[in-house]
């Protein structure tokens, strides 16, 4: 092979590309991504597939048109993918969990390096699309080739209080025509038989295809976790009231509504907010410390009063819908404690924790669990009385406590869930306003 011809520019291109490239094998760890310096060489500085398709292009102009777009979209295809699986990731935040810290309409840059990128699962997945194609809703993968859980090194690792976005826990089976909505409530609601008939049929996702969540981490592995009155507390110290965390409170006033134009002014979410003439006030304003403040100070408001949720839990919450789903005493304001799994840590199993951790062992960590009549415990087989962690825990929750549905109603997440970690707002809409009084313009590339 000839390459006197070859310019000292092209090998400098070469050498640069195949250094970054080496570099991120290093880091990925899998050594057989080596064979793609052969690429990098082939279109740094050997360059025979492009005098073929110059030899092709001599033929007419039109094959030269076809081949400049397949070229760019196949680059930018593959560019894009690189650049979403192993370093950031647009992510749009659906619903009001997070108000007032992240907002319906937010489009986030969700890092994938802070925690470490995870490697694809299911592969065969049509490119830009997460788990559905947009029109037909039809599963947008193919889980024909399946691989098992690896994380590459990151930065750091999930931390109390961090912003995460993560793949729902729940989200390994989804009812078919009501794909928002967790199927296990239904089934503990209902019946399995009645929320397949009625939503059905079911669809079951790989891990890396659930859809995604965000939420506040308020407690990481090996923590013990205690909400009192409202109030987080971890290992017993209470958590650091960030400003976007709002409770609801029921605020009376003197038989009128607040000024709406306060109310907007205040950044208030009006989906939230609705005025009772036989309180009379407001039965459930969600406020943050500084909203709380500015209310009571009104002239017309005569009260303000925390709601809190002593047992048993208020409508619509229930047994059935606050984890563990059996008879523990907690509501949603108060809820544990609750100590958090950790990798290699070993719980004994009782009848009473059961309910905890059995979903983490079959289902997470992908054993078989029986129990005998007796009461023992069989795992893959062997009676054992305790069980050994494979993976780490979290605990998450929604800044908008009264708003949101996090691990009080499905429980730990597990790190391989974990996606990574919002960084900046790019692009923010009100979804109740028109374009373009719809854009908020404050929050445009705010950094997080």
């Amino acid at each position: 092979m000839d390459f006197k011809g070859t310019d000292w520019k092209s090998w400098a291109r070469f050498i640069f590309w195949a250094a970054l490239w080496i570099a991120w094998v290093v880091w990925h760890g899998n050594y057989w991504w080596l064979l793609g310096l052969p690429v990098i060489f082939e279109f740094c500085v050997s360059r025979r597939l492009k005098s073929w398709t110059d030899k092709i292009c001599e033929k007419g102009r039109g094959r030269k048109v076809v081949l400049g777009w397949i070229d760019a979209i196949i680059f930018a295809v593959i560019v894009v993918s690189f650049i979403n699986i192993f370093f950031f990731q647009a992510f749009k935040i659906p619903s009001s969990s997070m108000e007032s810290s992240l907002l319906t309409g937010d489009h986030l840059f969700v890092s994938k390096t802070a925690y470490g990128p995870k490697l694809p699962q299911t592969p065969l997945s049509v490119p830009f699309v997460h788990n559905t194609m947009p029109r037909s809703g039809k599963d947008s993968y193919s889980t024909a080739l399946q691989y098992g859980y690896k994380r590459i090194k990151g930065f750091g690792k999930v931390e109390r209080d961090d912003y995460v976005v993560f793949c729902f826990p729940h989200g390994d089976t989804v009812l078919s025509r009501a794909p928002f909505e967790d199927y296990y409530t239904h089934v503990r609601m209902t019946s399995r038989e009645y929320a397949e008939k009625a939503y059905g049929p079911l669809k079951v996702r790989p891990v890396d295809k659930k859809d995604h969540y965000v939420k506040r981490c308020v407690a990481v592995a090996g923590d013990t976790l205690m909400v009192l009155d409202a109030q987080v507390y971890v290992n017993g110290v209470a958590q650091e009231r960030h400003p976007g965390i709002q409770n609801t409170y029921c605020v009376v006033t003197d038989g009128t509504a607040i000024n709406p134009v306060i109310l907007r002014e205040m950044g208030l979410n009006f989906g939230e907010v609705w005025f009772s003439q036989t309180l009379p006030g407001y039965p459930a304003l969600p406020l943050t410390d500084e909203r709380l403040a500015k209310v009571s100070s009104l002239p017309n408001v005569e009260s303000v009063v925390p709601n809190v949720d002593s047992y048993p839990p208020d409508y619509p919450d229930s047994e059935a819908m606050l984890f563990p789903f059996t008879e523990t005493g907690w509501t949603r304001d108060n809820y544990g404690p609750l100590w958090i799994p950790a990798k290699g840590q070993t719980v004994t199993l009782t009848a009473e924790n059961l309910p905890l951790y059995r979903r983490i062992i079959e289902v997470y960590e992908g054993n078989t669990l029986e129990v005998n009549e007796d009461g023992a415990f069989v795992i893959n087989g062997e009676a054992t009385d305790s069980y050994t962690f494979k993976m780490d825990y979290y605990f998450m929750m929604g800044d908008n406590r009264h708003n949101s549905l996090d691990s009080r109603y499905w429980g730990f997440v597990p790190e391989d869930h974990v996606v990574g970690k919002p960084r900046l707002i790019w692009m923010s809409t009100d979804p109740n306003l028109r374009f373009p009084r719809n854009i908020r313009w404050s929050r445009l590339l705010k950094f997080l």
